[in-house]
């Protein structure tokens, strides 16, 4: 079952979300290529970016969700956008960068797809990729126990959010044999969130989806009550009205020979 995005939802937090996208595109050893893949382009806000850091670039986004692509088009123009499944998109030519910001973890067998990403780019050139880390955090694990317990949980049998990802050691051992170069690294941010049940809030833009998707509006709100009580001693709205919440995610860049 494919996850119904809503893109207003996802960009309610746009800033903290934007935020590692940009860290990774700091770092893109390219200077001027001629081709840019966003791979999992979802909303089209960091296509848009891309557009203006590269602008002699012919850059294409890639998602599998239409709701979000035409979002896309609104925001960055200029772009061209494709509606594919993430897990079996080719290139029709081996572009200079595939830069993907927390998509391809929800894509399995990360084993197959990151060497074949990787052997999809042009001599030289670049995949860039960032990826959360939460799969053990009550963020995400609550997700399932809640699932698991509550009156929907028959409804719910066999859905699930996001795999987890590898460990760093993994992509390293995967990547670095086939690439000219690699560099990875680790940052957890702290989100300052505002609002009620920030972190609920927060996860229903992404990873609560699959399980929101399959209730009906009343079993959505009765959900989401749960799971926003199960996450209050662990993201407390302090006394200022913030809630912080630590958010890990892994980045690599891994350069084609």
């Amino acid at each position: 079952m494919t996850a119904i995005w809503d893109p207003a939802q996802y960009l309610r937090y746009e800033d903290e979300r934007l935020r590692p996208a940009l860290d990774l595109m700091a770092r893109l050893p390219a200077t001027a290529p001629a081709t840019v893949v966003d791979l999992g382009c979802g909303a089209g806000n960091v296509a848009a970016i891309l557009a203006e850091r590269f602008p002699a670039a012919a850059i294409t986004g890639v998602d599998n969700s239409a709701t979000m692509l035409a979002k896309a088009r609104q925001a960055a123009p200029s772009v061209t956008f494709v509606e594919a499944d993430l897990a079996t998109w080719r290139p029709d030519a081996k572009p200079e960068v595939i830069y993907s910001n927390a998509a391809l973890h929800w894509i399995g067998d990360h084993a197959t797809l990151f060497p074949r990403l990787l052997s999809y780019l042009a001599p030289g050139g670049v995949l860039a990729v960032q990826m959360p880390g939460m799969h053990a955090m009550p963020l995400r694990a609550l997700q399932d126990k809640i699932a698991a317990e509550g009156p929907w949980a028959e409804t719910l049998r066999g859905i699930a959010s996001a795999p987890p990802i590898l460990d760093p050691g993994a992509y390293w051992d995967l990547l670095r044999p086939a690439a000219a170069a690699l560099d990875m690294w680790e940052t957890t941010y702290m989100h300052a969130l505002k609002g009620e049940h920030a972190a609920m809030e927060w996860a229903t833009g992404t990873s609560l989806r699959p399980f929101l998707d399959r209730l009906t509006p009343e079993m959505q709100q009765e959900f989401k009550s749960a799971y926003a009580a199960a996450l209050a001693p662990h993201y407390p709205r302090r006394a200022d009205g913030t809630t912080l919440l630590p958010f890990r995610r892994l980045f690599l860049i891994a350069k084609a020979h």
